[in-house]
């Protein structure tokens, strides 16, 4: 019996520690649907739209491969199972992205 598990990619996330901490203030950067894996709600149903807020509750893994993120949403009383991906920390957010510049793109100056 053939399966329909679609892996994302060859990375596997376990190599490395979680991107995110407990208790660390995220926001969505996607409209999230059940995928069928919430109970009560239809499939394909808006579980978290993008731009909202929420709060790392608890860090668990799939297919030996990623980190799900439950992330608590309190504004919408429920907490979703989300990829790392599909997340940012506002508590903690990246560095902001240097404009390319002629050195980085290997020309000379």
């Amino acid at each position: 019996m053939a399966t329909n598990i679609v892996r994302d990619s060859d990375v596997n996330e376990l190599n490395d520690p979680p991107k995110f901490k407990f208790g660390e203030k995220v926001k969505s950067k996607k409209v999230i649907r059940n995928d069928g894996t919430f109970n009560g709600r239809d499939i394909g149903e808006v579980l978290v739209k993008k731009g909202e807020v929420g709060f790392i509750k608890s860090i668990n893994t799939f297919l030996q491969q990623y980190y799900i993120y439950a992330v608590d949403f309190p504004d919408r009383g429920y907490a979703v199972g989300m990829k790392g991906r599909e997340i940012e920390s506002l508590d903690n957010p990246p560095p902001p992205k240097q404009p390319k510049t002629a050195a980085d793109e290997g020309e000379p100056a």
